[in-house]
């Protein structure tokens, strides 16, 4: 089968296009034929010897990649049968090994795709859609509370911004002016542009906010948020402090990393079906375009999600 592999860490041109024999499927496992992938900053991160690399390295062959869309082809699963159309986020924080023509995937990780989205769509919603999720749920998020969601043309963020929407949410999204179309027609009910908002003298005060940048990010963030609110930052790396800062002005702060989770991804299906959430492709690549697309996420101005094809 195609696979595209990383031998070393470096630039783009480190991931290689190979062809592996297919995996073989354990107990609870089936192997899907892969129709389409999306890749996140994590697999960037990763590629460059940063991210998840250190815990990677040892694998042979390491291949990147946790979101896949395809046709289950093998089974050893009693959830799903030969044919079953999936999507899901495989086995994160571990090895995922996605960007393969074939993936074993746990039972436990999985959904249905619902029939009435594309590949495309159901591989683009799946880490970023489940950050956004689970970030969420963590924060107990109420209708009618006032929520702020940086970076809200981005991947976790355009889907942050639709859930807490349906959630009943007042939503507030931060980008830069060009994008404010953007995040208001995801849901947004008002949008700052993040390059020259005065945070110290803002009167709008937020119950939950997202952050997806971290950093400096933080400190503008407890500026805005109410008393008692809730703060959860994804970055690692870059939000060790958020507890500490959140504190400090009488509120909670929380990192988290998103896990693998079949029932959050039956959540999403279950959204996705009835259209309270759709993904927004910002570009998509040929499978061994691979290298031109993570050249493309690096530039950081992607509206949405980057999807590759089989």
């Amino acid at each position: 089968m195609k696979a595209i592999i990383l031998e070393n860490p470096g630039d783009p041109k480190k991931l290689k296009l190979t062809e592996i024999e297919k995996p073989p499927i354990k107990e609870e496992e089936v192997l899907v034929e892969v129709k389409s992938v999306s890749i996140n900053p994590i697999d960037v991160k990763t590629r460059s010897g940063k991210g998840a690399y250190s815990k990677l390295k040892d694998e042979n062959p390491l291949i990147l990649g946790w979101d896949i869309s395809g046709i289950v082809v093998e089974t050893n699963s009693s959830k799903f049968k030969l044919n079953d159309e999936v999507f899901g986020m495989i086995n994160f924080p571990g090895h995922g090994k996605a960007y393969a023509q074939f993936v074993t995937a746990s039972e436990n990780h999985i959904a249905l795709k619902p029939k009435n989205i594309s590949f495309e769509e159901a591989a683009a919603t799946n880490l970023a859609a489940l950050t956004a999720l689970q970030a969420i749920e963590k924060a107990e998020l109420k209708e009618g509370q006032n929520v702020l969601i940086h970076a809200a043309s981005g991947g976790v963020g355009h889907f942050a911004v639709q859930i807490a929407k349906y959630l009943g949410a007042s939503v507030t999204g931060t980008s830069s002016a060009k994008n404010r179309e953007f995040v208001l027609s995801v849901g947004a009910d008002n949008h700052i542009n993040y390059t020259n908002y005065d945070w110290e003298n803002s009167e709008e005060k937020f119950d939950f906010i997202l952050d997806t940048i971290g950093g400096e990010n933080i400190d503008h963030s407890v500026k805005v948020l109410k008393n008692g609110g809730t703060i959860i930052s994804i970055p690692s790396g870059l939000n060790e402090k958020v507890e500490e800062k959140a504190t400090s002005v009488n509120a909670k702060g929380f990192t988290m990393l998103v896990q693998s989770n079949g029932n959050d991804m039956q959540k999403l299906a279950e959204l996705l079906e009835k259209s309270f959430i759709k993904p927004h492709i910002y570009k998509t690549y040929h499978f061994d375009k691979m290298s031109e697309a993570h050249k493309e996420l690096e530039k950081g101005r992607a509206v949405g999600k980057i999807v590759v094809n089989f």
